[in-house]
């Protein structure tokens, strides 16, 4: 009784249901509120393993990354200028001059792979690249390197995307779980190649010039690490970009997207593997016979031929084949469990832990599976439903990496002449009113494009929205170029004496 009425006194709110610490059902759940550091970092060597492990081996965990930097990325990010003319005293011809020729000059850069200091891409594959990195190993870092000014690139900006493995805490071994150390100069605390100051500000990375493992020639390279101030001292300007999609205060390093499923994604693939394995052995139609004495002979035919045997030189083992013999050795018995396969509720049971892994992921099964057998209705609001974590990705990819390259790639354009802004270096707030640029990726898919072009219409009818930004997100397209285009092939048909034909009505065809 007195134990009774001390749980009446101390249990009270949340004591009573997540907190409880004597109802049966939570007694062995045992959990620590921890640091980020504690939580995350110590941790991170293994999820990344492992997630790597799934994105190359688990097909779920392979669509679930494919399908996010395929929508998110997809060919990649278009600049598209978009100044503040107001503010800088330009009319709308001048302004649009001026993005027309600073979109052109980005694209001698961009679309080149001397933008990639190691000359294996463009730009526009390094966002693919950078942001798939970014969700496998929980985040990735750009470098901002200068090369030699050449005749054929008159700009020297060189982008170097490395994983997250290298930038890491000096002289430290991850696989022991150690995360910590002190730059023995400033005395700055180091946490996963990450340098913060005495108020927890970045003030640098450490990067090492290698990977914890690594094997062949670099095996026998002596680790150094290299320390990277985060912005210039002078400019203020980033010289690391840390691709990281915090989830905490105070957090340094990122999550692989995966982590929350890796267990669930792991397990479907064991229990796929075996079914497919079952399926396998219980289509394979072998004959087994006991012999009471010695025998070398197959009395009835012989069994798998020689160059499609796993083991033909072991005695021991047998092969399974289709239509295969084998002779069992004196005293031998071959006893096998029905497989009952193929498993009727296979399917069931992988479309429920593919809804259970998609609603971590944000991803719908529907889209994860690339299969659509609901409604119009159902499939659309599955892929508007996935869109809107697609758009978030893809702003937060276009702020944190898109946009900072592109602002240094224009400050060097200026500096050189190539582009004429004045007040570009002497007033942040112009420099702002330059930079300014939108960032457009591949539209979302059409499940009904006659309604869904019909709706962008009556937005732009009643102004919900514009042309530009409906042709942007129905097909990707430019709208000035569109109306250029679509000017110059009526003329050529009006030169032709054609005519365009009028779309027939519900009530039957109508004549041009």
């Amino acid at each position: 009784m007195a134990a009774r009425k001390m749980l009446d006194i101390v249990n009270w709110g949340y004591s009573e249901g997540g907190a409880s610490a004597y109802k049966k059902s939570m007694r062995g759940w045992k959990t620590t509120a921890a640091s980020p550091k504690d939580d995350i970092d110590i941790n991170l060597a293994t999820l990344r393993a492992r997630s790597r492990d799934l994105y190359m081996n688990s097909p779920l965990g392979s669509a679930a990354l494919k399908t996010s930097r395929t929508n998110v990325i997809g060919p990649g990010l278009r600049l598209k200028a978009h100044i503040d003319a107001a503010f800088l005293g330009l009319t709308d011809d001048q302004a649009e001059a001026w993005e027309r020729k600073t979109e052109r000059e980005f694209a001698l850069w961009a679309e080149s792979k001397h933008c990639d200091a190691l000359r294996m891409n463009d730009f526009y594959d390094l966002q693919g690249i950078a942001f798939l990195g970014c969700l496998l190993n929980g985040d990735a870092f750009v470098l901002f390197k200068a090369a030699q000014r050449q005749s054929w690139m008159p700009y020297t900006l060189r982008l170097h995307v490395i994983e997250s493995d290298r930038v890491s805490t000096p002289w430290v071994d991850v696989l022991l779980f150690l995360v910590e150390g002190r730059n023995p100069e400033n005395g700055n605390a180091i946490i996963s190649g990450v340098e913060i100051d005495s108020d927890g500000m970045v003030v640098a990375y450490w990067i090492c010039n290698t990977y914890s493992i690594v094997t062949g020639i670099e095996a026998n390279k002596m680790k150094k690490w290299t320390r990277v101030e985060a912005f210039g001292a002078d400019t203020g300007r980033p010289n690391v970009l840390h691709l990281l999609d915090a989830e905490r205060a105070e957090q340094r390093r990122g999550v692989p997207l995966l982590a929350p499923v890796i267990e669930a994604l792991k397990q479907i693939t064991r229990y796929t593997n075996a079914e497919l394995m079952a399926a396998v052995v219980s289509g394979l139609f072998t004959v087994f016979i006991k012999s009471e004495g010695p025998s070398s002979e197959m009395p009835l035919g012989s069994m798998l031929p020689q160059e499609e045997q796993v083991a033909s030189e072991d005695p021991t083992v047998y092969e399974m084949g289709g239509g295969a013999i084998n002779v069992l050795q004196p005293g031998e018995d071959i006893v096998t469990a029905n497989p009952s396969r193929p498993n009727t509720q296979f399917e069931a049971f992988v479309n429920a832990l593919t809804r259970y892994i998609g609603a971590a992921l944000e991803i719908p099964y529907e889209l994860l599976q690339k299969s659509f057998q609901s409604s119009y209705s159902a499939s659309r609001a599955a892929l508007l439903e996935a869109w809107k974590m697609f758009r978030t990705r893809r702003q937060w990819m276009a702020k944190e990496f898109c946009q900072p390259t592109y602002e240094e790639w224009l400050a060097e354009a200026i500096a050189i002449g190539r582009i004429n802004a004045p007040g570009f270096f002497n007033d942040p707030v112009i420099r702002r009113a330059w930079s300014r640029s939108e960032w457009h990726g591949p539209a979302p898919g059409q499940v009904n494009p006659v309604q869904e072009v019909q709706a962008s219409i009556l937005k732009v009818n009643n102004g919900l929205s514009t042309r530009e930004r409906e042709t942007i997100e129905l097909g990707g397209g430019d709208f000035d170029h569109n109306i250029k285009q679509l000017g110059r092939e009526s003329s050529q048909m009006d030169q032709a004496g054609l005519q365009p034909q009028a779309p027939p009505t519900k009530g039957g065809s109508s004549t041009g």
